[in-house]
């Protein structure tokens, strides 16, 4: 399975131009072989909250016709990182997927809003897990600070997805934090984790991509460095069985403990 992560630089508060860039990205990740196209968080406004009235991307059409249009003409998955959208009188942090057919198969909500991003100022919280199917493999997204809640990815995990998504926009001040979770979030639940952040800086906080595919056993098989970048990476699905063999953890687990804790 090939998988593009899409590490980009974001425009503060530009949705036009991050828009033409995106699909100037996903278009080269499909020339690359891509068969699924992940991108990073917030990537059509940048964390401009405070005019999400005017920018943000009304019941997420804009996003779902550029994401469907690509798919269908270019054969391929998209995994879309998040958009800011608004829905009635709320805005939120959404992921949508769309499949090869240009359908949108997925749509998820962030679930644990950032306080240190003031995203619980102008955000509502999502309540719903984000799984979905892309070519016969159950797969899941989450966004962000989801990652520092662990029972988050494994209720995903125990619900049957290989592959787990994470796109962010993760400072550079607590990159080590990104990097050691998303490693353990593939280790405990044996998992394929494929993480992508974005690079640049906006007039709080600057980021240095650390964008990361990691394998069921934690080897990394990519890590991204400080610049835009599309990366192609491969994927072997039947890993996952292997490992679980070796250390059957799904099997070991003691449910009737963990519902007392």
């Amino acid at each position: 399975m090939k998988v593009a992560c899409v590490q980009l630089d974001i425009a503060f508060g530009a949705p036009k131009e991050n828009f033409l860039k995106v699909e100037e990205k996903v278009r080269e990740a499909a020339s690359l072989g891509a068969k699924i196209v992940v991108l990073p968080e917030m990537w059509n406004t940048g964390y401009d909250l405070k005019r999400l009235k005017e920018i943000a991307d009304l019941e997420g059409e804009t996003t779902k016709k550029l994401f469907s249009r690509l798919s269908k003409e270019l054969n391929i998955h998209i995994v879309g990182g998040s958009v800011s959208t608004k829905k009635g009188d709320q805005f939120y942090n959404t992921m949508y997927v769309t499949n090869s057919h240009g359908e949108i198969i997925s749509e998820y909500n962030k679930a644990h809003l950032f306080k240190l991003m003031d995203e619980h100022h102008y955000l509502e919280e999502g309540n719903e897990k984000n799984l979905f199917t892309l070519d016969g493999v159950k797969m899941g997204g989450i966004i962000c600070y989801d990652l520092r809640f662990p029972e988050w990815t494994r209720a995903h995990a125990l619900s049957g997805a290989k592959v787990m998504f994470i796109p962010a926009q993760w400072p550079d001040a607590r990159i080590d934090h990104w990097k050691i979770l998303l490693q353990a979030r593939a280790i405990e639940n044996q998992i394929f984790i494929v993480a992508v952040n974005r690079v640049g800086s906006d007039p709080n906080n600057s980021f240095n991509g650390n964008s990361m595919v990691i394998a069921p056993w934690g080897e990394v098989l990519w890590v991204g460095e400080n610049e835009e970048k599309v990366k192609l990476v491969d994927i072997d699905i039947n890993e996952i069985e292997d490992v679980r063999k070796r250390i059957p953890i799904f099997q070991d687990r003691r449910e009737v403990l963990y519902k007392y804790l």
